[in-house]
């Protein structure tokens, strides 16, 4: 079984075919998929599906790159976190590439998801681009590793990837991994851990090769795996154990 660890199910052109997407889930053995909170004006949508399907969860949070919408605080997202199937904290981070004046509010956000994910003892989903500096530094000062969490969409460098690790991290590799262009993220995907790394789609963005500039959709996550084992020198089947395992540990806190 595979696990899509990071979607956006209940953005357009995918929520109008949720029945089409679940039924390709299955088929492609994608057995779970974490569908993953970007604004709070939406994030009924969010919970809706997680509520809907046995094999969806969801995540709370306000993405660093939404600027103009609700701004969370603690108390509302350890009020949404306490749903049975909300298991993290997030997509939050920083984002310089679409804010290069580097805001402090999106500092002050990314510090706000932290002590939630402390709090609620969730998992923290964290989005990092040309950021990385910040992104770490904010970790170590508000005791991130205490909640534990995922890179995710990972396209830093390999001592990027080290210092996340060391915070006690995952490492989570989307499409991209298998884009011929990527020749630095691969290498960094052959220094992680299996036991340290997941596997996602990010749909509806970045759909792999062979589906690349088409919509991404969880059933796609297998072209990932297949990547990550073909750079390992690993089965496939040793992948999808290792990343639904890792899945399963960090978000449903099963050994």
């Amino acid at each position: 079984m595979f696990v899509d660890s990071h979607c956006h199910l209940d953005f357009p052109g995918l929520l109008e075919r949720e029945d089409e997407i679940l039924a390709a889930m299955a088929a492609a053995d994608v057995g779970r998929a974490m569908c993953i909170g970007v604004k709070l004006e939406d994030i009924d949508r969010v919970i809706g599906l997680a509520e809907r399907h046995d094999n969806l969860f969801a995540t709370v949070g306000v993405h660093p790159d939404n600027a103009d919408v609700e701004e969370p605080d603690e108390a509302r997202l350890l009020a949404l976190a306490d749903h049975p199937k909300v298991l993290g904290i997030g997509e939050t981070g920083l984002d310089y590439y679409w804010h290069k004046d580097a805001p402090e509010w999106q500092r002050a956000r990314f510090r706000t998801h932290i002590r939630a994910a402390r709090a609620c003892a969730k998992p923290l989903v964290i989005h990092t681009r040309n950021a990385a500096e910040d992104t770490l530094r904010l970790m170590r000062e508000e005791g991130a590793g205490e909640a534990g969490g995922v890179m995710h969409c990972f396209t830093e460098t390999r001592e990027v990837a080290e210092a996340a690790l060391e915070l006690g991290f995952y490492i989570s590799f989307s499409g991209i991994v298998t884009f011929r262009n990527a020749k630095a993220l691969k290498e960094v995907a052959c220094a992680v851990p299996l036991e340290r790394m997941l596997i996602e789609t990010d749909s509806p963005y970045l759909a792999p090769v062979p589906y690349r500039g088409k919509t991404n959709q969880p059933a796609y996550v297998v072209h990932v795996a297949e990547e990550i084992a073909r750079l390992k020198d690993l089965a496939l089947d040793q992948v999808a154990a290792a990343t639904t395992r890792n899945f399963n540990r960090l978000f449903l806190k099963e050994d």
